[in-house]
C-alpha cells in the first residue's frame, strides 16, 4: 500500500485546510485510517482516526471540534478537514493505515504510513 498525503500549505490563524490521503496499490476500505502530526523536535502525535466504514471517529483533545476526518472508500481516499487553525497546529501531517478495522490512538497500531504534508499556521 502506498499512501500519498497532500493539501498542506501556509495559512493564517483561524483559516482552514483540507488534507487528502490517497491510497494506491491495495484498497484500504477494510481498514481504519488515521492522521498523525509531528512538529520539529516533538514526537509524532495522534490527531484523528476513522473506522473502515466512516461511521466511527476519534480525535485528539487538542483538535476536537475543529478537525473532521472522513473517507470515500470508492476513491480509496481519507480526508482531514481542519478549521480554526492555530499556530500550534503547525507540523508535518501523516496519514496511516490501521492494522484493523476500528480506530486507534496508538501509532504502533498502524502499519503503512504516507510521506507527510507540511502545514504551517502563521499568527
Amino acid at each position: 500500500v502506498q499512501l500519498q498525503a497532500s493539501g498542506g500549505g501556509l495559512v493564517q490563524a483561524g483559516g482552514s485546510l483540507r488534507l487528502s490521503c490517497a491510497a494506491s496499490g491495495r484498497t484500504v476500505r477494510n481498514y481504519a485510517m488515521g492522521w498523525f502530526r509531528q512538529a520539529p523536535g516533538e514526537e509524532r502525535e495522534f490527531v484523528a482516526s476513522i473506522n473502515w466504514s466512516g461511521g466511527s471517529t476519534i480525535y485528539a483533545d487538542s483538535v476536537q471540534g475543529r478537525f473532521t476526518i472522513s473517507r470515500d472508500n470508492a476513491k480509496n481516499t481519507v480526508y482531514l478537514q481542519m478549521n480554526s487553525l492555530k499556530p500550534d497546529d503547525t507540523a508535518v501531517y501523516y496519514c496511516a493505515r490501521r492494522v484493523w478495522e476500528v480506530p486507534s490512538y496508538n501509532r504502533d497500531d498502524y502499519d503503512y504510513w504516507g510521506q507527510g504534508t507540511q502545514v504551517t499556521v502563521s499568527s
